[in-house]
């Protein structure tokens, strides 16, 4: 075959800031990924691979700050989320005794039927696990097709879910919950606190919980809309306080 051609047989591979290349090899190598190049002097150079994918780093400048995580990032498209989620957060109990959910390094929370999800790197990089098959186009403000509060659940699931914006979920949730719960099925009740409790834990705000957990505890739900609040949240031992009696 010619050589000078341009073949579409390419391989794109992300370069990323390292601003801490012990943490940064620490933190992947927790989560299973092979260490192929490893160089700190004369200057940084770190290559990983996972499964059939690299990431590779370099020494940061000066001026960034990893707290800020708007260092750089990329994009991993997969087949499916699911799988990949649940073996990075079993390498995280292992290796750290927990999932590591808030913080940095951390995981985003995966829920049932998400198309994405974010690990975000001790450098303040995100590197996003996206489904092929994703929709292409995603409405910020919430369905227009919904209304009251199904329209604050499902904007606060963009918010959290492809966004990775927690604060702005909770006060989406928080003010739909105040001006729309009262005429609003239980269901959409339960799954707005139950969404709460999930965000309070998250935020470092537990002392909110036992609130919404009250109110949760108090809805009429059947048991298939138990099971639903139940899979709406990513990790249900919030739960397990403050779920209503079955009928």
């Amino acid at each position: 075959m010619p050589k000078d051609r341009i073949l579409p047989n390419e391989t794109a591979v992300p370069l990323l800031h390292c601003t801490s290349p012990d943490e940064t090899l620490a933190f992947w190598q927790a989560l299973g990924f092979a260490v192929t190049w490893k160089q700190t002097k004369p200057y940084v150079y770190l290559a990983f691979r996972f499964s059939g994918f690299e990431l590779h780093y370099d020494g940061a400048p000066s001026a960034v700050d990893p707290s800020a995580e708007n260092t750089g990032g990329c994009l991993v498209f997969v087949d499916a989320v699911a799988p990949y989620h649940a073996a990075f957060s079993a390498a995280m109990r292992r290796a750290y005794g927990r999932v590591l959910a808030k913080g940095q390094p951390r995981i985003t929370r995966y829920r049932p039927g998400a198309s994405r999800f974010t690990l975000v790197d001790p450098s303040g990089n995100s590197i996003t696990f996206i489904r092929r098959d994703e929709p292409a186009e995603l409405e910020y403000g919430g369905a227009k097709e919904l209304a009251g509060l199904a329209r604050v659940l499902d904007n606060a699931r963009i918010l959290r879910d492809f966004k990775s914006d927690d604060k702005a979920a909770f006060r989406a949730l928080n003010s739909g919950l105040r001006r729309h719960g009262d005429a609003a099925p239980a269901v959409e009740q339960a799954l707005a606190l139950a969404a709460l409790i999930e965000l309070s834990v998250a935020l470092e705000e537990p002392e909110r919980v036992p609130g919404w957990g009250t109110r949760l505890r108090m809805l009429p739900l059947t048991d298939a809309e138990l099971q639903q609040v139940t899979r709406a949240v990513s990790d249900p031992a919030v739960l397990l306080d403050w779920l209503p009696s079955q009928p």
